[in-house]
């Protein structure tokens, strides 16, 4: 388990009761952002403490990893600057009674701060620009014996959290999502029924970009198997992300067995342009070698092509579950 500081001023009234987490991707200046980056660090279980003004006014479990999703339109006007696409991690969250004022126990809590990316100041007041921090363990549990009987409550069930919520929670986000941009597809006059069709069947990594694909590839890369029956076009820059143009584009794709295409499209793995595998630190490796993917032992799938090699760049910069911070 993890420990986090979420700074939910602005927000805190529709992420904890709509329960979620939501940051852009990187800052208004397009910068990476070490507050943003670590929506991608957290996994089910770790633990959420949500601070507002100048109290911990709620704790929150994780039931998901952080997955891409729009902004949520309950935001309104807050954040006019933000991107329109960012990071999303589900979050149950409790609201406290006993409602802790950090300023109030800083000769407690002042030693515990951590010497990087802390969400407080010496002084017990909040940073201006953090959103997601982690704290030190010894800080958390400081806090949690603070906050008392709740916090030991809400600690029970963190230990008792999976990994199963989370497949389901991600999937019913990003299907939600893409649905509705298969209807804008659809209902768009601008396309013939062809390209509606192809478009479409693209989603499901099958049809003309299959086609396409299948020209630069010839096998799963990680599994070796050749079957095209058994086999599904994976995006690398997602479907979701892509323009029309890049949604057909035979470079924007590898062929991956089912279980291995998962991996891929939910940022588990990814791939270096060397063709050296990467396995996000938050995935589960021994579920990760029963589906065939060596996580003991450096990997190399082969080359790729340039223009492969440019959505490759995409997808480890904004699909991959791994930290870059600067």
């Amino acid at each position: 388990m993890r420990y986090w500081w979420v700074n939910q001023s602005q927000t805190h009234r529709q992420e904890i009761g709509g329960g979620y987490l939501w940051s852009p991707k990187r800052s208004a200046n397009h910068a990476r952002n070490p507050f943003y980056e670590s929506m991608r660090e957290v996994t089910p279980g770790d633990l959420v403490f949500s601070f507002v003004d100048t109290r911990i006014v709620a704790i929150g479990i994780a039931v998901s990893y952080c997955h891409e999703s729009p902004k949520p339109a309950e935001f309104g006007q807050t954040g006019m600057n933000w991107e329109k696409v960012g990071w999303r991690v589900r979050v149950q969250f409790t609201r406290l009674i006993n409602q802790v004022r950090p300023k109030d126990h800083m000769d407690l809590l002042r030693d515990s701060l951590p010497n990087r990316y802390s969400p407080l100041r010496a002084s017990g007041d909040g940073l201006q620009g953090v959103y997601l921090a982690e704290v030190p363990a010894i800080m958390a549990e400081l806090i949690l014996q603070l906050i008392g009987p709740e916090a030991s409550r809400v600690e029970t069930q963190a230990e008792q959290t999976n990994d199963t919520i989370s497949a389901q929670v991600i999937n019913g986000d990003i299907d939600v999502w893409e649905h509705h941009l298969e209807q804008e597809v659809e209902e768009n006059p601008r396309l013939d029924d062809t390209e509606r069709i192809a478009l479409i069947m693209a989603r499901r990594g099958q049809g003309i970009f299959k086609e396409r694909v299948m020209r630069i590839e010839h096998r799963c890369r990680i599994t070796l198997v050749e079957n095209p029956v058994h086999l599904r076009a994976s995006h690398c820059k997602p479907w979701r992300d892509s323009t029309d143009h890049e949604r057909l584009e035979g470079e924007n794709g590898l062929l991956l067995t089912p279980s291995v295409d998962h991996l891929f499209d939910r940022g588990f793995i990814s791939f270096e342009d060397s063709g050296e595998l990467i396995v996000s630190p938050v995935a589960h490796r021994p579920s990760l070698e029963r589906m065939g993917v060596a996580t003991s032992r450096v990997v190399n799938v082969g080359s790729f092509t340039e223009g492969q090699k440019h959505f490759l760049n995409y997808h480890r910069d904004a699909v991959l579950l791994r930290s870059v911070r600067p």
